[in-house]
């Protein structure tokens, strides 16, 4: 199941975050989110999803602003996360199909997703949504002592 997420998610999204966070590439940063961190996102973001299964959150799906101005108000970047045994099973396509649909209704034009390319997931999941790469940041993160690149992949709704 798809649904909004609400404070009572707090906990289990904090725990997904933070394990992509402590043990994935899937995200440069390094430092991990706090409850308030994670309450402040669902309240703040344009749009926060979770998947739910037998009453546990086992992924989730954020919009939020690409850039600040005006004029990149129609352009959102996302952020989406699944639990090991979350993958595989349709439930990232149905969380981006989800927060697509929450995009449209905001009047998006626009989805951009920066994706480590160094997650060996993230470019083929992307892609096989209808996402096109734009770019490519050479070494624009470092994590666990190396280098990585950002490949910048756009989807226009």
């Amino acid at each position: 199941m798809i649904r909004p997420a609400t404070k009572a998610d707090v906990p289990a999204i904090q725990a997904l975050w933070n394990f992509a966070i402590r043990e994935t590439l899937i995200t440069f940063n390094s430092v991990g989110k706090s409850p308030d961190e994670v309450a402040k996102a669902i309240a703040e973001f344009d749009a926060f999803l979770v998947a739910e299964d037998a009453g546990q959150v086992i992924g989730f799906a954020a919009l939020f602003p690409f850039r600040s101005g005006v004029g990149y108000a129609q352009t959102k970047e996302h952020s989406i996360m699944l639990s090991a045994e979350a993958r595989g099973r349709g439930l990232g396509r149905a969380l981006m199909v989800a927060l697509e649909d929450a995009a449209r209704a905001l009047g998006v034009r626009s989805l951009i997703a920066g994706v480590s390319a160094s997650n060996p997931d993230g470019v083929p999941f992307h892609a096989a949504m209808g996402f096109t790469t734009v770019g490519r940041v050479k070494q624009a993160g470092c994590k666990f002592d190396q280098w990585h690149d950002l490949v910048l992949m756009q989807k226009l709704l």
